[in-house]
């Protein structure tokens, strides 16, 4: 079984940047960004977790919510087994935990919340104004 570790959230002013990456461990995790399709979540409190970007595992082939076209970047380092979620100009309706996730059940791009089956515990993104 895969496992996701989330880091590089943090507390950002409104307008700053920040770098969050996934890691994969345990059984065939040096594949899981080749042959997966991959996300990156987040649940603000009170709201409904929500997808931010999809990136195929087959491809380079990336989806993006509206609210952060052209703020954010997702992006695999294989070398490195980990999915990277660049995030700039950054805004306090940003403020969530961000979460990564992987469709064993695809290996292009996944859009679908309910199709993701391995989960990340989560990493805290707080926008201050």
């Amino acid at each position: 079984q895969v496992q996701l570790v989330e880091s590089g959230g943090g507390l950002v002013q409104a307008g700053g940047s920040l770098r969050l990456s996934c890691a994969a461990s345990g059984k065939q995790s040096e594949r899981t960004f080749a042959i997966y399709g991959l996300g990156w979540f987040r649940q603000a409190p009170g709201k409904e977790r929500e997808i931010v970007a999809a990136i195929a595992g087959s491809s380079d082939s990336a989806y993006y919510t509206k609210s952060v076209e052209g703020r954010v970047t997702i992006f695999k380092d294989n070398a490195k087994n980990t999915i990277k979620l660049q995030m700039n100009s950054l805004k306090p309706e940003d403020t969530a935990v961000y979460y990564c996730a992987v469709d064993q059940s695809n290996a292009g791009l996944s859009t679908t919340l309910s199709w993701y089956d391995v989960w990340g515990q989560g990493t805290q993104v707080t926008v201050s104004s």
